[in-house]
């Protein structure tokens, strides 16, 4: 009787295919969480967007044209010798008065920073800070992070800018009135915005943080362009 044929895989063979397996996903899972950061980020800024300004156009029916509303305050306080020892806003005032009525937030709570802002978590996820100063959105809230400077001055990771959290700004006067992209009304060039060496969306450092990412990405229908210079 003929001896059957052993159609198994020899130890070599099998350390082989899973060390070609292994290559094949070190290549390509890198890519796909890229890809689903990519996918978080466009798909929540496009939300926030609509969301926030839709709430602005309903609390104009309650208090006004938003050109209109109380401004936003930051102010020094100061001791008894002038010096200045923190900072006061009425961030949270403002925000209770015209957006909460008109917003589902989960939860909002104050910093402590140098410039303090509001957090307001969003049942997605997502958190904003608001401020007289700015208004960023994190796609995803556990993205926020601070540091301490050497004047032991505490701030937001301004390098997580344009890729962890997008700058936008109140403007009262433009369009309708509301909340856009940073440098919306100034009709930047899109060289300009990925080239300027304080605000540029620019693998570059800049100064200050890469605050016209937003506009970048806002201006490509909130999909992140090809060749947006950074990472993800």
């Amino acid at each position: 009787m003929a001896n059957k044929k052993n159609f198994g895989f020899t130890l070599a063979e099998v350390l082989i295919t899973l060390g070609i397996i292994g290559v094949v996903a070190a290549m390509t899972i890198p890519n796909l969480i890229s890809n689903h950061r990519k996918n978080i980020v466009e798909t929540r800024m496009a939300k926030f967007y609509s969301v926030i300004n839709q709430a602005i156009r309903r609390s104009e029916a309650d208090n006004g044209p938003v050109a209109h509303w109380d401004k936003l305050i930051l102010d020094d306080i100061k001791d008894e010798n002038n010096e200045i020892i923190g900072k006061t806003t009425n961030t949270k005032e403002w925000f209770n008065k015209y957006l909460k009525p008109y917003l589902n937030v989960k939860k909002f709570v104050e910093t402590d920073a140098e410039d303090p802002k509001l957090k307001l978590y969003f049942t997605d996820g997502s958190l904003l800070l608001l401020s007289k100063s700015s208004v960023l959105f994190y796609p995803e809230a556990k993205s926020y992070s601070e540091i301490e400077k050497e004047n032991s001055v505490i701030d937001r990771n301004r390098d997580d800018c344009g890729t962890k959290y997008f700058t936008f700004y109140l403007y009262p006067k433009y369009g309708n009135g509301g909340i856009y992209p940073y440098g919306q009304p100034e009709n930047l060039s899109d060289t300009f915005l990925k080239t300027n060496a304080t605000l540029g969306c620019r693998a570059e450092q800049v100064s200050n943080e890469r605050a016209y990412c937003t506009l970048l990405i806002a201006r490509n229908g909130w999909k992140i362009p090809k060749d947006y210079p950074l990472k993800f």
